[in-house]
């Protein structure tokens, strides 16, 4: 069953050089788990809630493979990228 990682970012620097960094580093280290990146910004219709300033969503093909990617000592070694420059929610979600 896909597993979803759903990132809602509130505060954001997207011009940021540790975020630029992040992206380049993180976008093999999902490949090497079987992701996807689904959504990568991208407008929002916003309908309720609190707005997220940007969303990503990262398809896996199971929530193994999705925690095996976040607790991976690479991707752990750049998290602190992203974390400076952002606040975000991380959820992973198993699909239907």
């Amino acid at each position: 069953m896909p597993a979803y990682v759903i990132a809602f970012l509130r505060a954001v620097d997207l011009d940021a050089q540790p975020l630029q960094d992040y992206r380049d580093a993180n976008t093999p280290l999902v490949e090497r788990y079987g992701g996807r990146f689904t959504v990568r910004g991208g407008r929002i219709d916003h309908l309720e809630g609190n707005p997220p300033g940007r969303v990503v969503v990262i398809e896996f093909p199971d929530a193994a493979a999705a925690r095996a990617w976040y607790d991976d000592p690479d991707y752990v070694a750049i998290r602190g990228l992203r974390q400076e420059v952002s606040d975000i929610d991380l959820v992973i979600v198993e699909g239907a």
